[in-house]
């Protein structure tokens, strides 16, 4: 590379001083600041645009692999569910009925259909003595039996 030392940058500043002159070089001076600063905008830009290929490159590939492995994992889950199902069959054939399979079981029926009601009942005296409400009253009710009564 350019090794580029204060010796060799004075040399290059006389030289341009001479050949182009006093009046002039301060002008050359800016534009060649301004193309140097566009060349090294642009290989920024490239070196951003290369690093930005490799990382999509690198993404693919993960994403490839992971493909692959969600791919085997579901392959091995349905050999794995199709094993099952062979052997649930072949359970559920040795473990059928030999002739009595066209007779069909009735459905259930419960005989104690109303149980919780049954259950659940409980005496009017024992309500009564308890003190417990029968009847549900509104609001308005209940303040209107309650309200206690005016003195004359």
């Amino acid at each position: 590379m350019l090794d580029l030392g204060i010796s060799k940058m004075a040399l290059i500043g006389v030289v341009a001083l001479v050949v182009i002159g006093p009046e002039k070089l301060p002008r050359v001076a800016r534009t060649v600041g301004a193309l140097l600063g566009k060349a090294q905008r642009y290989v920024n830009d490239v070196k951003a645009e290369v690093n930005r290929s490799m990382e999509l490159d690198e993404l693919r590939k993960m994403k490839d692999s992971v493909e692959d492995a969600a791919r085997n994992v579901e392959s091995s889950i349905q050999t794995s569910a199709s094993d099952f199902e062979k052997a649930w069959s072949e359970t559920t054939e040795t473990a059928a009925l030999p002739d009595d399979s066209a007779a069909v079981a009735p459905a259930y029926k419960n005989p104690n259909k109303k149980w919780r009601l049954k259950r659940g009942a409980t005496p009017q005296w024992y309500k009564a003595r308890a003190g417990v409400r029968t009847k549900a009253l509104s609001g308005a009710a209940r303040v209107a039996r309650y309200r206690p009564q005016k003195l004359n």
